[in-house]
């Protein structure tokens, strides 16, 4: 597993955050584990798969971008399981929320029936309507949702964990760092912003942990579309 971190120099500006309880990662420096690259960046792997070890995380929160993604799967040539991905990325720490932003086509009832199972397995999905511009093209951008939802609710977490890939979303972490969280930023490193990963805490290329959060090949999501469920 790649794990990138950055010196304190780098993030002087941020500003300490009171916790109810300090996690151990105020002081500790990730960079003293041995090293197989020159680049002090670059960790080794933890032994378990673990997204970050011996690291006390505080109470963490979880942004996915839905859409990044689903096109970061496509690239490394898998399907996500959405429980070992939630699993994975808490790793034992106590979860404030797990959001996932998406766009919606409401003509689609098979994305409807997967967007119920993610409510009833840990999910907050935010979900907007798919837009159709004049080319025909759909599209739908939910980094306001994930900038607003970061920010306001950075107050009652420790660490919030970061998946995509998008530059445009490096204010927002800026923002929450400054008032003295922890980001990880999980993504494709070779499609990822490298403005994002700059202003991250942590950054965790998803190449190095999708062993451990792709479906297995024998099992099968339970999607239920509206129309079959006891709601």
């Amino acid at each position: 597993m790649i794990i990138t971190n950055f010196s304190k120099h780098r993030n002087e500006f941020k500003e300490q955050k009171v916790l109810k309880t300090k996690p151990h990662w105020q002081g500790q420096n990730l960079s003293d584990t041995t090293l197989k690259s020159k680049d002090p960046k670059i960790q080794d792997p933890a032994p378990d798969g673990s997204i970050v070890n011996n690291l006390n995380r505080g109470r963490v929160a979880i942004f996915i971008d839905g859409l990044n993604l689903f096109h970061t799967a496509l690239q490394l040539g898998i399907e996500i399981d959405y429980v070992k991905l939630l699993c994975h990325l808490t790793n034992g720490s106590r979860l404030l929320r797990a959001f996932f932003y998406t766009g919606v086509d409401i003509s689609n009832e098979k994305q409807q029936g997967f967007l119920l199972w993610m409510r009833r397995n840990g999910y907050r999905v935010v979900a907007k309507d798919i837009m159709q511009p004049a080319e025909n093209f759909k599209k739908s951008n939910l980094n306001v949702e994930i900038a607003v939802d970061m920010i306001t609710l950075a107050p009652y977490y420790d660490t919030a964990v970061l998946v995509s890939g998008d530059g445009d979303l490096a204010y927002a972490v800026n923002a929450v760092s400054r008032m003295g969280v922890r980001v990880e930023v999980v993504s494709l490193q070779t499609t990822t912003s490298e403005s994002l990963i700059d202003v991250a805490d942590c950054f965790i290329d998803l190449d190095s942990i999708k062993t451990y959060i792709q479906k297995d090949s024998h099992l099968g999501y339970s999607y239920r579309t509206p129309s079959n469920s006891n709601l």
